[in-house]
C-alpha cells in the first residue's frame, strides 16, 4: 500500500482562522507585498481584513491589483519587479485560483531579476522566490496546498503550468466566509474544478491510499451541487464544506496530478474564454467513459460513492457546464497537434490518451 504524501503548507481553515492566526504573518516580515484581482479581494471582505491587522501592528504594504483571470507570465514579471522594489519580505496573494497561482510566479519574479517573462518555464527547480502567503476567495482550484502555478505565456497566448518546491506558499488561510460574495457562474465553475481534480486523480495512474482517501473525501462532499441540475440556483448551500472539498481535492492533485480534461480544456479557456472548471468538466463525460472501459472498479467506487448510475452523472455534469464553440473539425485537427509529442496529464489517463484521442474529444462538442 503506497501513502507517499508530501504537504509542506501550514494550513489555517474556518471562519474567522485568519483573524485567529494573524500572528503567522507577523513572523514572516514587516514589509508584505499584496497580489488581488480587480474586485475579489475587497468584495469577499479578505483585503479589509489584512489592512486592519497591518494597520493595527504597523506592517508596510503595497498592493498589486493587476492579476487577470489566466495571469500572463508579463503581469507576473511586472508584479514581482515591483516587489522587488518595494523590499518586500514576502508575497500575500489574495483572490481566486488565477491570483493564487500568480503570487507565486510574482514570488519567484522578484528573486530572479534577470528572468525574462518566459524563463519562469525553463527554470532550474527550485529557484530562489520570496516567502508565499495566500487567501482563497473562491473554491475550486486548491491553489492553496498546490505546488503548481497555471500561467499564461504572454507571447503565446498558450496556458502551461509550472510546478516544483518553489511553487508551494508557506501558509495558506481557508476561510469559506471569503467565498460568500462570487457569483453564481463563478461558484458552479469552481465547483466543478474540484470535482474534476478529485475525479481525475482518484482515476489517474499515479494515484494512491493517500490520494484516494482525499479524492473521496472531496468527491462526498460535492455530491449535493454536483447531481443538482438546478446548482445555479440552489440557495441553501454549505458554502464551508464545498472549500473543505476543493482543499481535500488540491492535496489529492498535488500527488496524482490532473488528467486530460485539464490539458485539452486549457484550450476552451485561452481560445473561446470558457472559465476553466466548466472548459475542464466538459470532458468528464470522456473521461468516465474511458474509465469504464480501462478501470471500471474505480468507477464504481465513484458512483456508489455518489449513489448514481453513470448516466444520471454525465447528465448532472452536462446540464452544469454546457458550453457554445466555434471551431470546425478541421481546426480541431490543427489544434490537437500541440500535443503531438506526448503529454503527462495524457500519460496518467486511464489508458493513456493521445493527441488524436484530443481530436476526437475536441470534435464531440461541435454541433
Amino acid at each position: 500500500m503506497n501513502i507517499n504524501f508530501y504537504m509542506p503548507v501550514r494550513v489555517y481553515s474556518g471562519k474567522n482562522c485568519l483573524n485567529d492566526n494573524y500572528s503567522q504573518l507577523l513572523n514572516m516580515g514587516r514589509r508584505c507585498f499584496i497580489v488581488t484581482g480587480r474586485t475579489s479581494a475587497r468584495l469577499s471582505g479578505a483585503l479589509d481584513d489584512v489592512l486592519e491587522i497591518f494597520c493595527k501592528h504597523g506592517i508596510s504594504y503595497q498592493i498589486f491589483n493587476e492579476i487577470e483571470s489566466n495571469p500572463l507570465t508579463s503581469t507576473c514579471k511586472k508584479a514581482g519587479e515591483l516587489a522587488r522594489a518595494f523590499e518586500a519580505d514576502y508575497i500575500l496573494g489574495i483572490g481566486g485560483g488565477s491570483v493564487l497561482d500568480a503570487t507565486k510566479a510574482v514570488a519567484l519574479f522578484c528573486e530572479n531579476p534577470f528572468w525574462k517573462h518566459s524563463d519562469i518555464y525553463e527554470r532550474a527547480v527550485p529557484s530562489f522566490h520570496k516567502p508565499v502567503a495566500l487567501i482563497g476567495t473562491t473554491a475550486g482550484t486548491g491553489s492553496e496546498v498546490t505546488g503548481v502555478s497555471v500561467l499564461t505565456n504572454s507571447e503565446t497566448g498558450i496556458k502551461k503550468s509550472i510546478s516544483g518546491l518553489d511553487c508551494y506558499a508557506d501558509i495558506a488561510f481557508c476561510d469559506y466566509t471569503y467565498t460568500l460574495s462570487a457569483l453564481d457562474d463563478v461558484r458552479v465553475s469552481t465547483a466543478l474544478d474540484a470535482f474534476c481534480h478529485a475525479v481525475e486523480a482518484f482515476l489517474s495512474n499515479a494515484d494512491n491510499e493517500t490520494v484516494n482517501i482525499f479524492s473521496l473525501n472531496a468527491i462526498s462532499l460535492l455530491v449535493p451541487y454536483i447531481l443538482n441540475k438546478n446548482f445555479n440556483e440552489h440557495s441553501e448551500i454549505d458554502f464551508e464544506k464545498i472549500y473543505i472539498a476543493s482543499i481535500y481535492a488540491g492535496y489529492a492533485i498535488n500527488t496524482a496530478g490532473t488528467l486530460f480534461p485539464h490539458t485539452v480544456g486549457y484550450y476552451l479557456t485561452e481560445s473561446h474564454n470558457i472559465p476553466h472548471g466548466k472548459a475542464c468538466a466538459v470532458f468528464m463525460p470522456t473521461l468516465l467513459e474511458r474509465a469504464k472501459k480501462y478501470c471500471p472498479e474505480k468507477l464504481g467506487t465513484i458512483l456508489s460513492t455518489l449513489n448514481c448510475e453513470l448516466d444520471c452523472l454525465v447528465s448532472a455534469v452536462n446540464s452544469l457546464c454546457s458550453v457554445d464553440v466555434s471551431y470546425s473539425k478541421e481546426e480541431a485537427e490543427e489544434i490537437s497537434l500541440r500535443w503531438i509529442n506526448g503529454v503527462k496529464n495524457f500519460d496518467r489517463s486511464p489508458g493513456g490518451f493521445s493527441y488524436k484521442d484530443a481530436e476526437q474529444a475536441l470534435k464531440s462538442l461541435i454541433f
